[in-house]
């Protein structure tokens, strides 16, 4: 009988991280978390990605989900760890891998703002960053695509246990209200749990560079109303020009490099929020992976089985 796989998961006790530990240990491999905190399953092996070489020894897979997100400042120490993990730490990981296939998380934030982004393939330019963070990630994924493994590009990552995406968007509903840049667009969003499946087929695929994402892409403004529905908010959308919000962010971004932090509005979030931007997920399908979860299905989640969807008007 064939031992099942020992799978290191960077990362773990985050959010992308501990869903891909969760489940592979629900598909019967074994799990080592590999990070700075325990994961949630398995065994766990410390590591700060921003300083040391990690322990795989005894693993036969590596997912690397560990990365330093936000949108530091220019100049800012939360910038240079930011490149510290997810560039200097990816090549410390790639040395510690040896042979063994490495899936590396990576993120559409890679792909170039300024050309029209429709429909985003994998060739797509990787240039024009807007923060650090598309910076570090396009950076380290070079070095992971370099090394033979293979990039998943999710885009807009949402489910149970975000801290980041769902959570802002909330925090900036101001007395009823909540200003979008520009008019309602297409997005594509990834459910965690696409992504994790991606992550744990992935170390069959051929080398390369994968965009995973929702089965399809998302009406923005129509998307926004569910996810405040969901969580009991009641807010109306106002659209505010793109010229006036990316005047906003430049000025919050000046702000925040006087502190050094990170500011309240930036540019990379309202390009985020103000432009099509659909992923052709054509090269993870024909791979055989399939994205079964939606929005909806984790709004449904959200409100439970006791809660109506309402008909409050936003």
């Amino acid at each position: 009988m064939t031992a099942p796989p020992r799978i290191a998961v960077t990362g773990a006790s985050g959010f992308c991280g501990g869903q891909v530990a969760r489940t592979a240990a629900a598909l019967g491999a074994q799990v080592v978390c590999v990070g700075r905190r325990p994961g949630p399953r398995g065994e766990s092996r410390y590591w700060d990605a921003a300083r040391e070489v990690p322990d795989l020894t005894g693993t036969d897979v590596v997912v690397h989900c560990a990365a330093a997100v936000g949108d530091p400042s220019p100049g800012s120490r939360a910038e240079a760890l930011m490149h510290a993990v997810n560039v200097e730490g990816t090549a410390r990981l790639l040395r510690a891998a040896g042979s063994r296939p490495v899936v590396w998380v990576s993120s559409a934030s890679v792909y170039d703002p300024r050309p029209v982004r429709d429909l985003v393939r994998e060739d797509h330019p990787r240039a024009g960053h807007l923060n650090a963070y598309g910076r570090s990630k396009a950076a380290g994924e070079a070095l992971a695509l370099d090394a033979g493994a293979v990039v998943l590009r999710p885009r807009a990552v949402y489910g149970p246990g975000d801290t980041q995406l769902l959570p802002r968007l909330l925090s900036r509903v101001r007395a009823g209200t909540l200003l979008l840049p520009g008019p309602d667009v297409r997005l594509s969003l990834t459910a965690v749990e696409n992504l994790a499946d991606a992550c744990l087929a992935a170390a069959h695929w051929p080398p390369g560079a994968y965009n995973i994402a929702d089965p399809a892409p998302y009406s923005r403004d129509t998307a926004v109303r569910e996810v405040l529905r969901a969580h009991g908010v009641t807010a109306r959308i106002r659209h505010l020009p793109p010229g006036a919000a990316r005047a906003a962010a430049r000025m919050a971004e000046a702000v925040a490099r006087l502190g050094r932090g990170e500011p309240v509005l930036s540019r990379y979030a309202v390009d985020q929020l103000a432009h099509t931007v659909v992923l052709d997920v054509t090269r993870a399908l024909a791979q055989g992976w399939v994205p079964r979860r939606t929005l909806a299905d984790h709004l449904a989640d959200v409100r439970g089985p006791g809660r109506s969807r309402g008909r409050r008007r936003s």
